[in-house]
């Protein structure tokens, strides 16, 4: 075997896949004649032995692409371990089992708390960890883009063998519904064209030939197959060039591969949140130490009391509740088809700025369909879509002739419903559109055939743009020509009208072409069908296309998912932008955006590939800068992850959606990556976040809104974490200003509220579901932070007005049981019911803040104070551990606690109800101070900094 087959990785998209010889250089692959093929890889017609077949498979491998790089699932497990605010909570850890190596080793609080902040980071990293892994798992399960089996011929016999069995040298065999499972030079063509959507975009069929091509690249040429693309009529041989990693499916795989993942916003913000509670903590932390030192306190003493207020202001359960609250939001953006492979991508596409979408079986059907029929001067609408046969044609009668010829000149087949799948075509897609339309016109496509068997054909050229077939129905023989317009006028000498025949005239023809112009302009994929009797069976296509009656025209289109229009009106009212990016051609891609409203401008932008090439990049940024609506078509892998990286150097957060594997790469390097599961390629969904199991752009739509609401509520309950971190706080703080040698909340009390009082009300709050007015306002700012200055302002207050109830029910018993401060001691009663009361005024308070923190302008008695039943329960379940925590022997022994009178119970409400009330005048005084919008203006819409509810 020759040495140059390790050249044949196409891995110079300009130059093609190289055949090297060791003798001399030869020209690309698709530059040679089908007989150079064949000694260019010391193969045959008859195909390769098996003996030399196994040689070169242990040579090249399997024809499979390489696994994606993965970490093993220890090493992804321990991953979660370095999130930094799981690192700030294990730091806490560390200070706290040093707080206990510090003190007398009965006093066992900070012990238990320092295991207690491992679990919860234990906890937190299995909730993320089984929520990816699971979802990874999925995904996986998809159906497969490469092909499982092929036909293939080995020294002469026909098998049918495993795709990854295929070596360069194989003759492949292909039929129409083939998937092709190797990058392969066509060398013997009859009526052969594929779909290469998976690779260009392009959801058209493209004739191949077996001739040679003087096409630069093997990707342009017509010569050639490839990896995951599928045969859509006809039928042919080819011989396989690439394999596995060397194809491009296998060049794209790289080049996502090498593509770096992006942070998502919440990951940004989370990072930054962490950031400066730990350092709040340490400047507190350190504060207290040297006011203890000059209070006399020993240097051990004043030591393990700093490190019990940095713990303090660590807010141990907001990790768990933030991976559950997002797991929530995965459960139900899963109800709503969308299966997200990460718990952060959940709030990316909340934070959406900028969609880029791909137009084939996203924001359309993937099943052409007619539409509209012109024939004699008439027009006649075909409603249904799809391939099920359900609808009308206008004027069935008239159009018989019209759609019987063109229903003869088809390879395709209709296959019914089977199991569960719909109707759907085998072979052309378009041949499929005119059987389902003669099927909705009363024509009974498999009959017409059988009545007027095929007894000769010319297969569609790309030159001559025709495809031509003989029948013999018992009227007598008559030729069937259906194709491009214009080149069939061009062939036809008189013109069906009002079933007579008249000569094709000068005006005639006029007519013909504004109606094929008319069609065209609404972005209809245009076929034109005549007839002639014939007598002695043509011998050329040269010789039957002549002398043609013209019966009309019939135009069709992928029609737009009916809820994509709704879909795209919501994400312009929610402020997002949507840039069509779609290997198709300029009008098509225009034609499908004015139906699904993307565009609505007169004269949108529209931006090629090769216009892209030429732009550097500040022309690029001015291109994305313009306000007007933008398509670009004809692009490549590179072109969209260049327009990607653009966008997010503007600060956009931009999610891209795809499906094939020319779609990889720019889904990899966007903020959120969205990949289609029912067409989708693996490669597309390896590098995605999140998989649309319908594969519709409205289920998009409906992830942002929840990504949204799930940002919101991560807000909520971060005021209602970090505002009882300051109830915490305060009283420590005070006792300490005060002189009071004990502190008012130990540890262990301190991690019962934090994890078993507060974690149940915040994930109720995690989980509300969206606002009404969720998708009418504009995407938050890339610059916004989740810690914002408007959420400390928030939770300072509630924390003061928590603050002044906790410091003063504590104080409070403490002068009311006349001891001086110097001869308290742990074991005094008074000092065990101080210590209760401060923790239940913490408890009973974060009730009545769970419920003010529920809307952030508006009252709350105007959506309901119970309106939210699991925040009702969640509150109640926290008291009641509080009363069990008082009440129970066990659990006074264990937090030092006492019981509690009813009295004191009455207090405490009636401080909760204080903070409800300081709530409500905040939010009155906010809504005062708002400027009404202009009388017939609408309202702005609140922006992050101002959400209202």
């Amino acid at each position: 075997m020759p040495s140059h087959l390790a050249a044949h990785a196409p891995a110079d998209r300009a130059a093609g896949p190289a055949i090297t010889p060791s003798a001399e250089p030869t020209p690309p692959v698709q530059r040679l004649r089908p007989d150079e093929v064949f000694t260019a890889f010391a193969t045959s017609p008859r195909g390769l032995s098996d003996g030399g077949a196994s040689g070169l498979r242990e040579r090249y491998g399997p024809n499979e692409l390489p696994r994606p790089r993965r970490k093993g699932v220890w090493r992804r497990f321990l991953a979660q371990f370095t999130d930094l605010f799981a690192l700030v909570l294990i730091a806490a850890s560390a200070l706290t089992f040093l707080a206990y190596a510090l003190q007398d080793p009965r006093d066992v609080g900070n012990l238990q708390l320092a295991f207690a902040i491992l679990g919860v980071v234990v906890l937190n990293a299995v909730i993320g960890f089984v929520q990816e892994y699971s979802a990874e798992r999925t995904a996986e399960t998809l159906q497969a883009m490469v092909p499982h089996t092929c036909r293939v011929l080995r020294d002469g016999e026909r098998l049918e063998l495993p795709s990854g069995a295929l070596v360069p040298g194989d003759v492949v065999v292909l039929e129409a519904g083939d998937a092709v499972s190797a990058d392969s030079r066509v060398v013997e063509a009859h009526g052969l064209s594929v779909n290469n959507a998976p690779l260009t975009g392009e959801s058209a069929a493209v004739a191949r030939v077996g001739e040679p091509t003087a096409s630069e690249t093997a990707l342009d040429s017509r010569n050639c197959v490839f990896m995951g693309t599928t045969v859509v009529s006809g039928s042919g041989k080819a011989v396989v060039y690439a394999t596995g990693a060397r194809t491009e499916f296998g060049r794209i795989f790289r080049l996502t591969d090498q593509a770096p993942r992006q942070k998502t916003p919440l990951q940004r913000e989370v990072a930054v949140m962490a950031r400066r509670v730990a350092a709040l903590a340490v400047v507190i932390g350190a504060g207290m130490f040297a006011l203890r030192l000059q209070t006399g306190q020993p240097l051990v003493s004043a030591f393990v009391f700093a490190l019990g207020v940095m713990v303090a202001m660590v807010p141990e359960g907001l990790p768990a509740t933030l991976s559950v609250s997002l797991a929530i939001g995965v459960r139900r953006m899963a109800r709503r088809q969308a299966l997200v492979k990460r718990l952060l991508a959940v709030e990316a596409l909340g934070s959406t700025t900028v969609v880029c979408t791909d137009k084939t079986g996203t924001l359309t059907q993937a099943e052409m369909t007619v539409t509209r029929i012109w024939s004699g001067g008439a027009w006649h609408e075909v409603s249904g879509v799809g391939y099920a046969p359900v609808g009308e044609v206008s004027g069935a009668k008239e159009l018989s002739e019209l759609l019987r010829g063109a229903v003869l000149c088809t390879d395709a087949r209709l296959v019914p419903p089977s199991g569960s799948e719909g109707w759907r075509v085998l072979g052309d897609t378009t041949e499929g559109a005119i059987l389902v339309a003669a099927a909705k016109a009363g024509l009974h496509p498999g009959a017409e055939k059988d009545a007027a068997p095929r007894i000769g054909e010319f297969p569609f050229d790309p030159v001559r743009k025709l495809m031509s077939t003989v029948h013999r129905p018992p009227e007598g023989d008559v030729l069937c020509v259906k194709g491009a317009p214009q080149e069939l006028l061009a062939r036809c000498t008189r013109m069906r009208v009002d079933g007579s025949e008249r000569d094709l005239t000068v005006e005639l023809r006029d007519t013909v072409g504004g109606a094929n112009d008319t069609m065209a302009g609404k972005g209809l994929r245009v076929l034109g069908v005549a007839v002639r009797p014939v007598g002695e069976a043509p011998r050329t296509a040269e010789e039957a296309e002549t002398g043609l009656t013209f019966l009309g025209l019939i135009g069709m289109l992928d029609p737009p998912r009916p809820e994509v229009a709704e879909a795209v009106r919501a994400c312009r009212r929610a402020g997002i932008r949507i840039v069509m990016v779609t290997g198709d051609h300029p009008l098509t891609a225009e034609a499908i955006a004015r139906r699904v409203g993307i565009v609505t401008d007169p004269s949108p932008t529209v931006v090629t590939g090769a216009r892209l090439d030429s732009m550097d990049g500040a022309a690029l940024d001015a291109l994305l800068a313009q306000e007007g609506q933008l398509l670009l078509c004809r692009v490549s892998p590179e072109h969209k992850m260049r327009v990607v990286a653009a966008l997010q150097a503007r600060g956009e957060v931009v999610a891209v959606t795809g499906d094939g594997a020319n779609d990889a790469p720019a889904l990899k390097h966007a903020d959120i990556g969205v990949s289609m599961g029912a067409t989708g390629t693996d490669v597309a969904r390896e590098a995605s976040e999140m998989v649309l199991l319908d594969d519709s752009f409205a289920s998009i739509t409906a992830a942002v809104e929840l990504g949204r609401s799930v940002y919101r509520n991560i807000r909520k309950f971060l005021a209602y974490l970090f505002s009882h971190n300051i109830a915490e706080l305060a009283p420590i703080l005070a006792a300490a200003f005060a002189g009071f040698p004990l502190v008012p909340l130990t540890a262990v009390q301190i991690l019962a509220i934090d994890l078993g009082s507060d974690v149940l009300p915040a994930l109720a709050l995690g989980a509300e579901p969206p606002e009404p007015d969720t998708m009418d306002r504009p995407p938050r700012s890339r610059r916004e932070r989740l810690f914002s200055a408007e959420l400390v302002r928030r939770f300072l207050f509630l924390g003061a007005v928590q603050s002044v109830g906790v410091c003063t029910v504590f104080f409070w018993q403490i002068h009311a049981s006349g001891i001086p401060y110097a001869d308290f001691t742990s074991a005094d009663p008074a000092y065990r019911k101080a210590i209760t009361l401060t923790q239940a005024a913490i408890v009973v308070s974060q009730f009545f803040n769970a419920l003010a923190v529920r809307t952030d302008r508006q009252s709350v008695f105007s959506v309901g104070l119970f309106s939210n039943p699991r925040l009702i329960a969640a509150g109640c379940f926290g008291i009641g551990l509080m009363a069990a925590i008082s009440y129970v022997p066990l659990l006074q022994d264990v937090f030092h606690t006492a019981p509690l009178a009813a009295a004191d119970w009455a207090v405490l409400v009636a401080f909760g109800l204080l903070l409800l009330g300081a709530e409500e005048a905040r939010k009155w005084w906010v809504r005062r101070r708002a400027v009404p919008a202009p009388k017939g203006v609408p309202a702005q819409a609140p922006t992050g900094k101002e959400t209202a509810r």
